[in-house]
């Protein structure tokens, strides 16, 4: 089984960081209100940054170590995610 650990940005330009199993589903869920309390009054979300992890443990440690993230911090690691995606490294 596959676990991430992502960043939504918020329609207020906030990040909200969770993991999950599934990101399709659980975008679907923040985006319908039935995600986390944070986000909810937020919408729309974006997905914008993830890591997949081999088990929960190691998804769950990353999430917190992003969460203590400054916001600055969390923007270069997105605009470094999206680079590498566009020129086809990830």
């Amino acid at each position: 089984m596959k676990y991430f650990c992502y960043l939504l940005e918020c329609s207020d330009s906030s990040f909200y960081c969770g993991w999950t199993i599934n990101l399709e589903k659980r975008l679907g869920c923040h985006n319908h209100g039935k995600g986390a309390r944070y986000t909810r009054c937020r919408l729309p979300v974006k997905l914008v940054y993830y890591e997949e992890f081999p088990d929960r443990s190691s998804a769950m440690k990353r999430e917190r170590k992003l969460k203590r993230f400054s916001h600055s911090r969390k923007q270069k690691l997105i605009q470094g995610f999206c680079n590498d995606r566009s020129t086809g490294l990830n």
